[in-house]
Protein backbone atom coordinates (compact mmCIF):
# COMPACT_ATOMS: atom_id res chain seq x y z
CA UNK A 1 0.00 0.00 0.00
CA UNK A 2 1.82 3.31 -0.73
CA UNK A 3 1.65 6.30 1.10
CA UNK A 4 1.20 9.39 -0.90
CA UNK A 5 2.89 12.95 -0.29
CA UNK A 6 0.16 14.31 2.39
CA UNK A 7 0.71 11.57 4.66
CA UNK A 8 4.26 12.04 4.41
CA UNK A 9 3.89 15.17 5.51
CA UNK A 10 1.19 14.52 8.15
CA UNK A 11 3.46 12.18 9.99
CA UNK A 12 6.38 14.37 9.74
CA UNK A 13 4.73 17.81 11.34
CA UNK A 14 2.78 14.78 13.69
CA UNK A 15 6.44 14.04 15.34
CA UNK A 16 7.55 17.81 14.90
CA UNK A 17 4.58 18.92 17.02
CA UNK A 18 4.50 16.12 19.62
CA UNK A 19 8.59 16.46 19.99
CA UNK A 20 8.42 20.31 20.12
CA UNK A 21 5.62 20.48 22.87
CA UNK A 22 7.03 17.24 25.31
CA UNK A 23 10.92 18.65 25.14
CA UNK A 24 9.77 21.35 27.85
CA UNK A 25 8.03 19.47 29.54
CA UNK A 26 11.10 16.92 29.67
CA UNK A 27 13.17 19.49 30.37
CA UNK A 28 11.33 21.24 33.40
CA UNK A 29 11.41 17.25 34.51
CA UNK A 30 15.22 16.91 34.30
CA UNK A 31 15.59 20.17 36.06
CA UNK A 32 13.66 18.64 38.78
CA UNK A 33 15.09 15.48 39.03
CA UNK A 34 18.61 17.07 38.55
CA UNK A 35 18.92 14.73 35.39
CA UNK A 36 21.88 17.51 34.32
CA UNK A 37 25.09 17.46 31.87
CA UNK A 38 27.35 19.91 34.22
CA UNK A 39 30.23 22.06 32.89
CA UNK A 40 32.01 19.31 35.05
CA UNK A 41 35.01 18.49 32.09
CA UNK A 42 37.41 20.10 30.30
CA UNK A 43 36.25 19.35 27.09
CA UNK A 44 32.62 20.57 27.82
CA UNK A 45 31.74 23.92 26.20
CA UNK A 46 28.91 24.95 28.08
CA UNK A 47 29.28 26.90 31.44
CA UNK A 48 26.14 26.47 33.05
CA UNK A 49 24.08 23.33 34.03
CA UNK A 50 22.09 21.97 31.10
CA UNK A 51 19.37 19.39 31.62
CA UNK A 52 18.82 15.90 29.47
CA UNK A 53 16.08 13.88 29.11
CA UNK A 54 15.15 15.93 25.45
CA UNK A 55 16.10 11.92 23.66
CA UNK A 56 12.82 10.77 25.79
CA UNK A 57 10.80 13.25 24.33
CA UNK A 58 12.64 12.17 20.56
CA UNK A 59 11.65 8.25 21.43
CA UNK A 60 8.26 9.06 22.49
CA UNK A 61 7.33 11.02 19.50
CA UNK A 62 8.41 8.65 17.26
CA UNK A 63 7.55 5.52 18.53
CA UNK A 64 4.19 7.17 19.50
CA UNK A 65 3.32 8.48 15.42
CA UNK A 66 4.69 5.03 14.11
CA UNK A 67 2.89 2.89 15.53
CA UNK A 68 -0.28 5.02 15.44
CA UNK A 69 0.19 5.41 11.64
CA UNK A 70 0.95 1.28 11.17
CA UNK A 71 -2.48 0.62 13.35
CA UNK A 72 -5.06 3.48 12.09
CA UNK A 73 -4.02 2.21 8.47
CA UNK A 74 -4.46 -1.55 9.06
CA UNK A 75 -0.90 -1.71 7.49
CA UNK A 76 -0.08 -5.71 7.30
CA UNK A 77 0.95 -7.04 10.32
CA UNK A 78 4.36 -8.19 8.48
CA UNK A 79 5.05 -4.36 8.12
CA UNK A 80 4.50 -3.74 11.83
CA UNK A 81 6.95 -6.46 12.43
CA UNK A 82 9.51 -5.15 10.03
CA UNK A 83 9.57 -1.81 11.74
CA UNK A 84 9.11 -3.15 15.46
CA UNK A 85 12.88 -4.83 14.12
CA UNK A 86 14.17 -1.32 14.06
CA UNK A 87 12.28 0.55 16.65
CA UNK A 88 12.67 -2.04 19.27
CA UNK A 89 16.78 -2.77 19.37
CA UNK A 90 16.59 1.48 19.39
CA UNK A 91 14.16 1.81 22.04
CA UNK A 92 16.32 -0.76 24.16
CA UNK A 93 19.49 1.20 23.74
CA UNK A 94 17.72 4.73 23.95
CA UNK A 95 16.77 3.00 27.70
CA UNK A 96 20.23 1.83 28.18
CA UNK A 97 21.47 5.95 27.27
CA UNK A 98 18.74 7.06 29.91
CA UNK A 99 19.91 5.14 32.90
CA UNK A 100 23.59 6.52 31.29
CA UNK A 101 22.44 9.88 32.06
CA UNK A 102 20.60 9.33 35.03
CA UNK A 103 23.29 7.00 36.77
CA UNK A 104 26.59 8.05 34.76
CA UNK A 105 26.73 4.20 33.76
CA UNK A 106 30.64 2.64 32.65
CA UNK A 107 31.98 1.88 29.54
CA UNK A 108 31.18 -2.29 29.58
CA UNK A 109 27.52 -2.52 30.14
CA UNK A 110 26.77 0.11 27.35
CA UNK A 111 29.19 -1.79 24.70
CA UNK A 112 27.29 -4.91 25.42
CA UNK A 113 23.76 -3.49 25.08
CA UNK A 114 25.14 -1.69 22.04
CA UNK A 115 26.66 -5.42 20.66
CA UNK A 116 23.32 -7.08 21.48
CA UNK A 117 21.30 -4.47 19.85
CA UNK A 118 23.65 -4.57 16.65
CA UNK A 119 23.57 -8.64 16.67
CA UNK A 120 19.82 -8.59 16.81
CA UNK A 121 19.29 -6.55 14.41
CA UNK A 122 21.90 -8.22 11.85
CA UNK A 123 19.93 -11.35 12.18
CA UNK A 124 16.83 -9.87 11.59
CA UNK A 125 17.94 -7.74 8.74
CA UNK A 126 19.72 -10.85 6.66
CA UNK A 127 17.28 -13.58 7.30
CA UNK A 128 14.56 -11.61 5.94
CA UNK A 129 16.67 -10.24 3.09
CA UNK A 130 15.89 -6.61 3.97
CA UNK A 131 18.84 -4.88 3.60
CA UNK A 132 19.78 -3.78 0.33
CA UNK A 133 22.18 -5.20 -1.30
CA UNK A 134 24.19 -7.90 0.54
CA UNK A 135 27.56 -9.66 -0.02
CA UNK A 136 26.26 -12.46 -0.53
CA UNK A 137 27.80 -14.51 2.06
CA UNK A 138 25.39 -14.17 4.89
CA UNK A 139 28.35 -14.84 7.80
CA UNK A 140 29.97 -11.76 6.25
CA UNK A 141 26.93 -9.93 5.62
CA UNK A 142 26.18 -9.96 9.65
CA UNK A 143 29.38 -9.26 11.04
CA UNK A 144 29.33 -6.44 8.83
CA UNK A 145 26.00 -5.39 10.13
CA UNK A 146 26.55 -5.60 13.48
CA UNK A 147 30.04 -3.55 13.05
CA UNK A 148 27.84 -0.63 11.34
CA UNK A 149 25.05 -0.67 13.51
CA UNK A 150 27.47 -0.26 16.79
CA UNK A 151 29.70 2.11 15.05
CA UNK A 152 27.32 4.47 13.68
CA UNK A 153 25.65 4.35 16.87
CA UNK A 154 28.56 5.51 18.80
CA UNK A 155 29.46 7.74 16.26
CA UNK A 156 26.23 9.53 16.30
CA UNK A 157 26.39 9.78 20.47
CA UNK A 158 30.38 11.12 20.14
CA UNK A 159 28.56 13.57 17.36
CA UNK A 160 25.99 15.04 20.05
CA UNK A 161 28.86 17.74 21.20
CA UNK A 162 27.82 20.96 20.45
CA UNK A 163 24.29 22.82 20.49
CA UNK A 164 22.08 21.57 18.01
CA UNK A 165 25.02 19.85 15.83
CA UNK A 166 23.68 16.14 15.90
CA UNK A 167 19.78 16.65 16.26
CA UNK A 168 20.37 18.84 13.02
CA UNK A 169 22.79 16.54 11.12
CA UNK A 170 20.35 13.70 11.85
CA UNK A 171 17.39 15.35 10.38
CA UNK A 172 19.65 16.39 7.32
CA UNK A 173 20.30 13.01 7.16
CA UNK A 174 16.95 11.34 7.76
CA UNK A 175 15.58 13.39 4.79
CA UNK A 176 17.88 12.15 2.63
CA UNK A 177 16.87 8.27 3.41
CA UNK A 178 13.62 9.30 2.88
CA UNK A 179 14.44 10.90 -0.29
CA UNK A 180 15.88 7.68 -1.66
CA UNK A 181 13.54 5.23 -0.20
CA UNK A 182 10.75 7.26 -1.59
CA UNK A 183 12.01 7.35 -5.00
CA UNK A 184 12.43 3.56 -5.23
CA UNK A 185 8.74 2.72 -2.98
CA UNK A 186 10.76 2.02 0.14
CA UNK A 187 7.48 3.29 1.53
CA UNK A 188 8.04 1.93 5.20
CA UNK A 189 12.03 3.55 5.03
CA UNK A 190 10.65 6.51 3.73
CA UNK A 191 7.87 6.92 6.60
CA UNK A 192 10.29 6.06 9.48
CA UNK A 193 12.89 8.50 7.96
CA UNK A 194 10.17 11.38 7.61
CA UNK A 195 9.16 10.69 11.29
CA UNK A 196 12.91 11.16 12.21
CA UNK A 197 13.12 14.12 10.04
CA UNK A 198 10.02 15.43 12.29
CA UNK A 199 11.37 14.75 15.48
CA UNK A 200 14.57 16.17 14.84
CA UNK A 201 13.21 19.26 13.78
CA UNK A 202 10.95 19.42 16.92
CA UNK A 203 13.71 19.42 19.26
CA UNK A 204 16.10 21.59 17.44
CA UNK A 205 13.48 24.27 18.67
CA UNK A 206 14.98 23.59 21.71
CA UNK A 207 18.09 22.29 21.36
CA UNK A 208 19.50 25.37 18.42
CA UNK A 209 22.31 27.09 20.21
CA UNK A 210 21.75 28.63 23.47
CA UNK A 211 20.44 25.06 23.81
CA UNK A 212 17.98 25.13 26.57
CA UNK A 213 17.87 20.75 26.83
CA UNK A 214 20.41 18.17 25.23
CA UNK A 215 19.18 14.95 23.96
CA UNK A 216 21.32 13.01 26.30
CA UNK A 217 22.49 9.63 25.27
CA UNK A 218 18.74 8.11 25.50
CA UNK A 219 18.19 10.10 22.45
CA UNK A 220 21.56 9.92 20.05
CA UNK A 221 21.97 6.10 20.95
CA UNK A 222 18.47 6.18 19.70
CA UNK A 223 18.56 8.01 16.95
CA UNK A 224 21.98 6.12 16.08
CA UNK A 225 20.36 2.86 15.85
CA UNK A 226 17.58 3.87 14.08
CA UNK A 227 19.32 6.22 11.78
CA UNK A 228 21.93 3.28 10.71
CA UNK A 229 19.90 0.64 9.98
CA UNK A 230 17.24 2.81 8.12
CA UNK A 231 20.21 3.51 6.13
CA UNK A 232 21.25 -0.25 5.54
CA UNK A 233 17.62 -0.69 4.32
CA UNK A 234 17.91 1.05 1.55
CA UNK A 235 17.78 -0.24 -1.72
CA UNK A 236 19.11 1.99 -4.07
CA UNK A 237 18.87 1.54 -7.80
CA UNK A 238 22.71 1.29 -8.84
CA UNK A 239 24.45 -0.96 -11.38
CA UNK A 240 27.40 -0.78 -8.90
CA UNK A 241 27.16 -3.05 -5.52
CA UNK A 242 30.02 -0.90 -4.67
CA UNK A 243 28.00 2.09 -5.55
CA UNK A 244 25.51 0.58 -3.20
CA UNK A 245 27.77 -0.02 -0.27
CA UNK A 246 28.70 3.89 -0.54
CA UNK A 247 25.75 5.43 -0.03
CA UNK A 248 25.01 4.80 3.34
CA UNK A 249 28.81 5.82 3.75
CA UNK A 250 27.48 9.29 1.93
CA UNK A 251 24.63 9.34 4.02
CA UNK A 252 26.27 9.16 7.56
CA UNK A 253 29.64 10.69 6.49
CA UNK A 254 29.47 13.38 8.35
CA UNK A 255 29.19 11.44 12.11
CA UNK A 256 31.93 9.14 10.53
CA UNK A 257 34.31 11.34 9.82
CA UNK A 258 33.57 13.54 13.11
CA UNK A 259 34.60 10.29 15.28
CA UNK A 260 37.21 9.26 12.95
CA UNK A 261 39.10 12.68 13.34
CA UNK A 262 38.18 12.38 17.21
CA UNK A 263 39.96 9.08 17.50
CA UNK A 264 42.90 9.14 15.10
CA UNK A 265 44.08 12.47 17.71
CA UNK A 266 43.29 10.84 20.48
CA UNK A 267 45.42 8.02 19.73
CA UNK A 268 48.27 9.91 18.10
CA UNK A 269 48.59 12.19 21.64
CA UNK A 270 48.29 8.34 23.50
CA UNK A 271 45.35 8.57 25.47
CA UNK A 272 41.78 6.02 25.11
CA UNK A 273 39.49 7.14 22.19
CA UNK A 274 36.50 6.78 24.63
CA UNK A 275 37.85 9.88 26.57
CA UNK A 276 36.18 13.23 25.85
CA UNK A 277 38.39 16.06 24.80
CA UNK A 278 38.34 19.25 22.19
CA UNK A 279 39.24 17.35 19.23
CA UNK A 280 35.81 16.77 17.67
CA UNK A 281 34.94 18.74 14.04
CA UNK A 282 32.58 21.23 16.37
CA UNK A 283 35.66 21.97 18.85
CA UNK A 284 37.69 22.74 15.31
CA UNK A 285 35.83 24.92 14.04
CA UNK A 286 35.17 27.17 17.20
CA UNK A 287 39.00 27.09 17.95
CA UNK A 288 39.06 28.77 14.33
CA UNK A 289 36.84 31.89 15.69
CA UNK A 290 33.17 29.97 15.04
CA UNK A 291 30.55 30.74 17.07
CA UNK A 292 28.69 27.58 18.35
CA UNK A 293 25.64 28.56 15.72
CA UNK A 294 27.95 29.29 13.12
CA UNK A 295 29.75 25.86 13.83
CA UNK A 296 26.57 23.82 13.62
CA UNK A 297 25.45 25.70 10.74
CA UNK A 298 28.75 24.46 9.08
CA UNK A 299 28.11 20.81 9.85
CA UNK A 300 24.94 20.88 8.76
CA UNK A 301 25.76 22.39 5.33
CA UNK A 302 28.91 19.41 4.85
CA UNK A 303 26.30 16.72 5.93
CA UNK A 304 24.00 18.62 3.24
CA UNK A 305 26.83 18.38 0.69
CA UNK A 306 27.50 14.32 1.33
CA UNK A 307 23.52 13.93 1.59
CA UNK A 308 22.58 15.45 -1.81
CA UNK A 309 25.87 13.24 -2.92
CA UNK A 310 24.15 10.15 -1.95
CA UNK A 311 20.41 11.31 -3.14
CA UNK A 312 22.30 11.97 -6.70
CA UNK A 313 24.09 8.54 -7.05
CA UNK A 314 20.70 6.64 -6.12
CA UNK A 315 18.37 8.95 -8.33
CA UNK A 316 19.76 11.00 -10.38
CA UNK A 317 23.24 10.68 -12.38
CA UNK A 318 23.84 8.49 -15.02
CA UNK A 319 27.52 7.84 -14.16
CA UNK A 320 27.62 7.56 -9.89
CA UNK A 321 31.00 6.48 -9.47
CA UNK A 322 32.02 9.42 -11.14
CA UNK A 323 29.70 11.65 -9.67
CA UNK A 324 30.81 10.17 -6.15
CA UNK A 325 34.14 11.30 -6.92
CA UNK A 326 33.94 14.99 -8.04
CA UNK A 327 31.18 15.89 -5.73
CA UNK A 328 32.18 14.66 -2.42
CA UNK A 329 36.48 14.16 -2.94
CA UNK A 330 37.01 17.73 -3.56
CA UNK A 331 34.98 19.04 -0.53
CA UNK A 332 35.92 16.64 1.89
CA UNK A 333 40.03 17.02 1.33
CA UNK A 334 39.51 21.27 1.69
CA UNK A 335 37.58 20.27 4.94
CA UNK A 336 40.67 18.20 6.59
CA UNK A 337 42.92 20.71 4.93
CA UNK A 338 40.80 23.81 6.88
CA UNK A 339 40.69 21.59 9.75
CA UNK A 340 44.81 20.33 10.33
CA UNK A 341 46.16 23.39 8.60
Amino acid sequence: MEISIVEYLVLSLATFFIVGFLTPVMRKLALKRQVLDLPNSSHKTHVVPIPYMGGIAIMVGILVVSYTALLYQDRPVQEILIASSVLIPATFLGLIGLADDIRNLPPFPKFVAQSLAGIFTAIVLILTSSIGNPSGNQVLDIAITILWVVGITNSINFFDNLDGGASGAVAVISTGVFLIAFSNGQYLVAALSIVTTGATMGFLLWNRSPARIYMGDAGALFLGVLTSVLALRLDPEVDSKLTSFAVPLLLLAVPILDTSVAVVSRVKRGVSPFQGGQDHLSHRLMKRGFSKRESAFSLWSLAGIFVAAAVGVSTVVANPLAFLVLSTGFWLILFLVFLYS
